[in-house]
């Protein structure tokens, strides 16, 4: 499709009333907000970490509403199979057949609240959906809905009963976000609405109103495919993807997945930007969401307290755009 710049001020304009519609009610959390909105129109998934109180679920249920989407929660536990979460057939003694009963995955927007309190089989269950969009139940696949979008949180300051993303699942998530406490500016702010009574859910979901269609975001999708990369910029993705491979303080760089994430949040940025191009800055902004869950620090490194945040900044810094 050909592409002008009408299509992308369409979606830099709908971008700004939700980000307005999600602040009346939510203080801060701004790049959280951005975000899962260029994952969303990238058709990619978020981890956030963060402890807990920080806005996470409520930020999903409006974002899902606002784009009309059903929304689904998922609270991790030990004792979550993978059968509630893809779903089950089940035999009806009324019919005399198996009918199948769908789990929360077949929703538009999953949330899954401590994705590290899932045990590894129920973790894979969950990304192998999230990665091929489609679940396999006693071998039949079905595709999952369209548009499809999974936000997972997990707590990394608790250890007790969780069991750690390993590398290769920690990978299909396109971003990784941190996600910390207001500053005290933000945070007299929350008190005030409380006080106003501005913080009622059911007074502010009345007053809630759906700013796209689903239809309307799957042609948004496609737009931002036809985003305009120059050679450069894709020059400059794998520069830096590469150089994830050869710093020395990392022993396990990033992936591909890493440069197709790049690129096609950087498309994503773009358009919220209301261009019909991608400059070097689209692809810098997401470099720390997109490298720092993906590499993986050499012990030395770790033990001289160099974290994953330096080592992106120094390959920014030195990296530039041929």
């Amino acid at each position: 499709m050909e592409l002008n710049e009408r299509d992308v001020a369409l979606i830099a304009g709908k971008f700004q009333e939700i980000k307005e519609s999600v602040n009346q009610y939510v203080v801060g959390n701004e790049d959280l907000i951005r975000l899962i909105a260029i994952s969303s129109l990238s058709e990619g998934a978020i981890l956030i970490e963060g402890v807990p109180g920080t806005a996470k679920t409520t930020i999903s249920k409006i974002m899902a509403h606002l784009l009309s989407a059903s929304f689904r929660r998922v609270q991790g536990a030990v004792d979550v199979q993978p059968a509630d979460i893809i779903g089950v057939r089940i035999y009806t003694s009324d019919e005399e057949e198996f009918i199948l009963k769908k789990g929360p995955i077949f929703s538009n927007f999953v949330l899954v609240d401590e994705i590290n309190r899932l045990t590894p089989k129920t973790q894979s269950a969950l990304l192998e959906a999230m990665s091929e969009q489609q679940a396999t139940i006693d071998g039949v696949t079905y595709p999952l809905p369209r548009p499809f979008f999974v936000m997972a949180t997990q707590n990394p300051y608790e250890f007790e009963g969780t069991f750690a993303l390993v590398e290769a699942q920690r990978d299909r998530f396109m971003f990784c976000a941190p996600l910390t406490y207001l500053d005290a500016g933000d945070e007299l702010e929350v008190l005030r609405r409380d006080q106003a009574g501005q913080l009622l859910w059911e007074s502010y979901a009345d007053t809630l109103d759906p700013c796209l269609t689903l239809e309307e975001i799957e042609g948004m999708i496609k737009i931002v495919r036809e985003v305009h990369v120059e050679d450069p910029i894709l020059q400059y993705i794998t520069d830096l993807v590469t150089a994830t491979r050869s710093h020395s303080d990392v022993r396990l760089g990033a992936s591909s997945r890493a440069s197709l994430a790049l690129l096609r949040g950087a498309k994503a940025n773009a358009a919220l930007e209301g261009r019909t191009y991608v400059i070097p800055d689209d692809v810098k902004a997401l470099a720390h969401p997109a490298l720092r869950h993906r590499l993986i620090l050499e012990r030395e490194a770790i033990i001289g307290r160099i974290s994953t945040e330096s080592v992106i900044k120094e390959i920014l810094s030195v990296v530039e755009v041929s």
